[in-house]
């Protein structure tokens, strides 16, 4: 199967290299020509665990390659995905900005000579396929094609993993010659039908929403219940445990920290409640999770301002961990984000590591200490705070990190360590959900 990739993004790239996988001649389209002639080096410009290796792999045997040129790669597709952005559109209403899709629409549909299926990969609000087959076939009445929705479930860290072994596929299709094509598509996967839902235009765009926001709804919602333990002196790890032992709830998505970013969960919250507004079908409990989750970060600020007894100015603090989850480079509405300029806001010195997103991070928080490892971080450090989660500092040199700080305070914004374990350690230590050791949440 002949299959064009346009936009070479996290979503295009990773769907790109993993069709190749399965067999497929993959074609990637990109109008960024940096980006194309990284990745035709085998070069990938994103972090994303085992992608490079699989890129290299896949551009040697010839069926993967990358171009800027719509002619190369329209003509002889038999499916065509769009993988452009839709990020939050820049007038603040929080819609999704659909301008990228629709050029990326009139400018196949121009290239079209022979039946093709056009599939919606990227993220889109509800009726968004119905429009993309209007705009092509406005620019070209004469093109044979179908429209189809399929979106990604891919998590940053874990993308190649979810493609290739996927929870479910989700193909919104309109008619049986698209569903065939695509059938053929997804064949190599191996899909049961227990994994393949087969569905309209508009449920398989909605399914992408619905989704996302309750996963950011079990996120607020521990969140939350961990703001009441440390009230009522609960322990959140304890709770969270107790609801996901339960088979109705499930342990995923019970972590609680300083909220969640990234991507998705963010954008398609926002884009699922004005969606629902202008159907006049609100959608309450998802406007209550995007208040939940910015009050989060702003709650985490106050939290590490009290480790210091209020007194910020002139005070250094370390950070471990930039990116808004472990396994990714991606800032995008990350913890860190939010909380950093606060803190620099008090007066405060930032001295931060994170094993791969220090390079992205620079481009949105320059006036920080980007060191060398995490206890160049600590070096000097009046306290150190753990905000991103990777492996490497779960099994931190307690000793040798306390040597480096002229206080041993620690603040864990992701409760990877034991508070007993750390009170012995000699440290206070601050986390979430559950009270200092001095009383203190």
């Amino acid at each position: 199967m002949n299959i064009t990739i346009v936009g070479s993004g996290y979503v295009g790239l990773v769907s790109g290299t993993c069709f190749a996988e399965c067999g497929h001649a993959v074609t990637c389209l990109d109008l960024d020509e940096k980006k194309i002639a990284l990745l035709q080096q085998g070069r990938s410009p994103i972090y994303e665990p085992g992608l490079d290796e699989l890129l290299r792999k896949n551009i040697e045997m010839r069926r993967l390659q990358f171009t800027t040129s719509w002619d190369v790669c329209i003509a002889s597709a038999d499916v065509i995905f769009i993988a452009v952005g839709t990020p939050t559109s820049r007038r603040g209403n929080g819609y999704a900005d659909m301008s990228y899709v629709y050029e990326a629409a009139q400018s196949l549909a121009l290239r079209l000579h022979r039946y093709t299926v056009i599939v919606n990969k990227s993220t889109v609000p509800v009726g968004s396929a119905r429009q993309v087959e209007r705009l092509i076939r406005e620019v070209n009445p004469q093109a044979e094609f179908d429209v189809a929705s399929n979106p990604e479930f891919l998590r940053e860290g874990a993308a190649i993993q979810d493609f290739l072994n996927p929870d479910r596929v989700v193909l919104g299709v309109s008619s049986e010659r698209a569903w065939h094509i695509l059938q053929e598509v997804y064949r190599p996967l191996g899909l049961d039908s227990h994994r393949l839902a087969v569905t309209s235009l508009e449920t398989a765009e909605l399914v992408k929403y619905a989704s996302n926001a309750f996963l950011a709804t079990k996120i607020s919602f521990i969140n939350e219940i961990a703001n009441l333990c440390e009230v009522v002196g609960a322990d959140i790890q304890d709770v969270a445990r107790g609801m996901g032992l339960d088979s109705r709830i499930g342990p995923q998505f019970l972590h609680a920290g300083p909220g969640y970013g990234g991507s998705c969960f963010p954008k398609d919250t926002l884009a699922l409640i004005r969606i629902a507004q202008e159907h006049n079908a609100p959608t309450r409990i998802t406007e209550v999770v995007a208040e939940v989750n910015n009050a989060q970060k702003a709650r985490m600020v106050g939290k590490i301002v009290r480790a210091f007894d209020g007194a910020c100015s002139g005070k250094t603090l370390a950070v471990l961990g930039l990116a808004f989850k472990p396994e990714t480079d991606d800032m995008r509405e990350a913890a860190s984000m939010t909380i950093l300029p606060a803190l620099t806001d008090r007066g405060m010195r930032i001295r931060v590591h994170d094993p791969v997103a220090m390079e992205e991070a620079r481009k949105h928080l320059p006036d920080l200490v980007y060191c060398q490892d995490a206890y160049d971080a600590c070096n000097g450090a009046d306290a150190v705070c753990l905000m991103t989660e990777w492996n490497p500092y779960r099994s931190l040199d307690l000793v040798r990190m306390k040597e480096l700080m002229k206080s041993p305070v620690f603040i864990d914004l992701r409760n990877v360590y034991d508070p007993e374990a750390m009170e012995h350690a000699g440290y206070r230590y601050v986390s979430v959900g559950r009270s200092d050791r001095d009383g203190r949440a």
